[in-house]
């Protein structure tokens, strides 16, 4: 029975005061008496003596732990004396001062008696060799500078811009540790040419994320339940705070989808709805995206040949995606245009370009006509479409109607209906009726719309019956000098 006892469980050491208890002490009781002795304590006794030991053992060891998690966030191996310094300010105890190093600090050890003592190994210099050093060069004096990054989304060639041998060797394949493929794989892209210069750090959940939104939108299936998955997708890209870091994944993706897939309206609706739900997340911030966003909305709703199917369903689809698309460009127009002051005039210009196009098809000029209502408001209908319909109307929308097939004539109707629903919120509440009558067009007023807007949209709007709107169209003759185009 007593050779099969634990040594450590022996008699003196249940007692709290044997050798063996003294033994488990990390920090040497030494240490703490030569400590006593110099403050002028002279006689302490062995349990004060082993109580300030466990006390200092335990606070060195809380010390060490609060530098380690310093040590750890800064992702390094190597403790350092700033570790030790930011963990006596958290423990609300004054740093010592006069430790600081750059470099890891090497101890020596020497023997005096039979106690090691340790010391810090300083390197020598030679007192000769320092002074016949060459001085180092005076610093410069911290100034700032202002240059131009892009003009117009144009890098001017100055010398703070890098050039363009410069641009041309980042043109390379990520290759080595610090490559980012993540990058690349979340965009969507097999075989990527930029490398950043910067890497973008991207958890794995926000990864697993992405890709269960990839997977719920790409899925095209007419199951109730597959419908209800792209509900749930978009509904949590509309309200999640946390995917703020996935911005320029999302915004690669859906440009990459719209660039690849013109002949699918399903993944271009898609692509739309995502734009939608990024753009009414209150938590992210898409100002850097706005003008790429614009050019993947202005792709669908400007877009020459969308779909691959032919026939008036199809055409329908197709329409319904370019009028979702011109609200999108609505929303980016209003949300956007105070941080880019030319994103506004930039969407207005484009859309009358295509609007004034002829050579473009009828699809190209009812986005056009959706876009400038509502990326310009109000202003730009009556400063610019206005004038322009009575051209329009002759070089486009009488030779559409005198093709006489099924296509053409609902392309027709779709166009005429877009500009209609484009001039109709001119009226507003803010103009008075006449007389008391709203409903009341007098030949001469019907005489003038149809002079100033052509037969085809006068006739419509007359039919209205909406006297304040006639009013506002005939204003409008006086931003052309009474109605000429030019």
């Amino acid at each position: 029975m007593a050779a099969n006892r634990d040594p450590r469980s022996s008699g003196p050491d249940a007692t709290g005061k044997g050798p063996a208890l003294e033994q488990r002490l990390l920090w040497n009781q030494e240490n703490v008496k030569d400590v006593a002795e110099s403050i002028g304590v002279a006689n302490l006794g062995d349990e004060p003596l082993r109580t300030l030991s466990q006390d200092v053992e335990y606070r060195i060891g809380q010390i060490l732990v609060e530098a380690l998690r310093f040590m750890r966030l800064a992702k390094r191996t190597t403790m350092t004396v700033q570790d030790i310094s930011q963990a006596l300010r958290v423990l609300d105890v004054e740093p010592l001062y006069g430790y600081n190093s750059t470099r890891p600090l090497r101890y020596g050890e020497a023997s005096l008696g039979s106690q090691p003592l340790f010391y810090l190994d300083d390197e020598e210099i030679e007192f000769e060799k320092m002074i016949n050093a060459p001085l180092p060069k005076i610093p410069r004096d911290i100034h700032f500078t202002s240059h131009w990054l892009a003009l117009d989304g144009a890098q001017p060639v100055i010398v703070q811009n890098p050039t363009t041998s410069e641009s041309r060797s980042q043109d390379l394949l990520p290759k080595g540790p610090g490559a980012n493929p993540a990058l690349a794989a979340l965009s969507g892209q097999d075989n990527p040419h930029f490398r950043p210069a910067v890497k973008h750090v991207v958890t794995r959940e926000q990864i697993l994320y992405f890709e269960k939104i990839q997977a719920g939108l790409m899925d095209d299936g007419e199951d109730i339940e597959v419908q209800r998955l792209r509900e749930a997708v978009l509904e949590s890209v509309r309200s999640e705070p946390g995917i703020h870091q996935l911005s320029p994944y999302f915004v690669n993706f859906i440009a990459d989808q719209v660039t690849h897939h013109l002949e699918n309206i399903f993944v271009l609706r898609q692509m739309m709805e995502l734009t939608n739900a990024l753009i009414n997340n209150e938590h992210m911030f898409l100002e850097s995206y706005a003008t790429i966003l614009c050019a993947v909305v202005l792709t669908c709703m400007l877009g020459r040949k969308i779909g691959s199917e032919n026939g008036v369903v199809a055409l329908r689809d197709q329409y319904q995606l370019r009028e979702f698309a011109a609200t999108l460009v609505g929303q980016l127009s209003g949300k956007y245009s105070e941080h880019n002051k030319f994103l506004r005039p930039k969407l207005v210009r484009t859309c009358l370009k295509y609007f004034l196009g002829p050579s473009f098809p009828p699809s190209v000029w009812y986005g056009a006509v959706s876009g400038l209502s509502s990326a310009g408001g109000k202003d730009v209908v009556k400063m610019l479409l206005l004038p322009h319909l009575k051209e329009f109307e002759s070089v486009m929308l009488i030779p559409l109607r005198e093709k006489g097939d099924e296509i053409s004539r609902v392309e027709f109707e779709a166009l005429v209906g877009a500009i209609i629903k484009a001039i109709q919120p001119l009226a507003g509440d803010d103009y008075p009726m006449m007389n008391g009558m709203n409903g009341y067009t007098s030949d001469n007023e019907a005489a003038q719309i149809k002079a100033f807007l052509g037969e085809i949209i006068g006739e419509r709007i007359v039919q209205l019956g909406d006297h304040r709107l006639n009013q506002v169209v005939l204003d409008a003759r006086n931003f052309t000098g009474g109605g000429s185009s030019s």
